[in-house]
């Protein structure tokens, strides 16, 4: 069965992009059949994946206009790695979807109607309106990355309500599946200080895996490459695959307990 999983945080600069991106490759390179879904109107994701914002087809038109998301659907340079990309197009989607029947259910609709992959990954706006709704409702499960840096717990409680309210309201399944710690550098001790403190907060859901501050993953998305394609040997990429093998683990553990309480 496909699994959806949402890249969600309302604040901006906290690496969720690069989650996504970094995460499906090294998703992909462990045989895991992986969407990325560019769901953010600034298109990160799709650029730095190495893919045009220009394409005839995009998410915006399977959302606006319900066209095919298979049609959408484009291969990425890394096998097994597919695209749903993003376009010019999406900077008025919010304000489009508004008068639409359905507004909040129009991506999993669509996402409904894709076979043949493993895993789908849906990188998210920085904000908590109708684009992140649809991806919350569509997700079975949420990853909240946060940057290792003061205020990161700033919207945190905002993002566990809104998720706490689609889950009551709209997909019961949801859950916060992982709290990525992104951008920590242990030779700063405020950044030690943060991700304690976001981990005494959430002890269950804060991943054992850290992303490192990387000059490299800053810059792999100028050469459309994740960062385990630019620089295989760099930190991050060892912490994404690291990651990759995590979220694994995790959907296995949370299987294994749906399959128990089925029986």
């Amino acid at each position: 069965m496909t699994v959806t999983l949402a890249i969600a945080n309302q604040k901006g600069g906290v690496g969720k992009s690069a989650t996504a991106v970094s995460l499906g490759s090294a998703l992909a390179k462990d045989g895991r059949r992986t969407l990325l879904v560019d769901l953010d109107p600034q298109g990160n994701a799709t650029s730095a994946i190495g893919s045009s914002k220009e394409l005839p087809l995009s998410v915006h038109g399977i959302l606006i206009r319900e066209e095919s998301a298979a049609a959408a659907v484009t291969q990425t340079s890394v096998p097994d790695l597919w695209l749903l990309p993003s376009s010019l197009e999406m900077a008025s989607a919010e304000l489009e979807l508004v008068p639409l029947m359905g507004r909040e259910l129009r991506l999993r609709a669509a996402l409904a109607g894709l076979q043949g992959f493993d895993v789908i990954l849906v990188d998210c706006p920085p904000s908590l309106g109708l684009l992140t709704l649809n991806a919350l409702v569509a997700a079975d499960h949420v990853i909240v990355p946060v940057q290792c840096e003061y205020l990161a717990l700033e919207g945190l409680a905002q993002l566990v309500s809104t998720i706490d309210a689609v889950r009551a309201r709209l997909n019961p399944p949801l859950s916060i599946i992982s709290i990525l710690l992104t951008m920590e550098d242990r030779r700063n001790r405020l950044s030690m200080q943060v991700a304690d403190e976001v981990t005494s907060h959430f002890p269950e859901l804060v991943a054992h895996t850290r992303i490192p501050r990387s000059v490299r993953l800053a810059e792999a998305p100028s050469h459309g490459k994740p960062i385990d394609v630019y620089d295989p040997t760099s930190r991050a990429s060892a912490a994404y695959a690291a990651f990759a093998h995590e979220i694994e683990s995790r959907l296995a553990g949370r299987r294994r307990v749906a399959t128990g309480v089925a029986s």
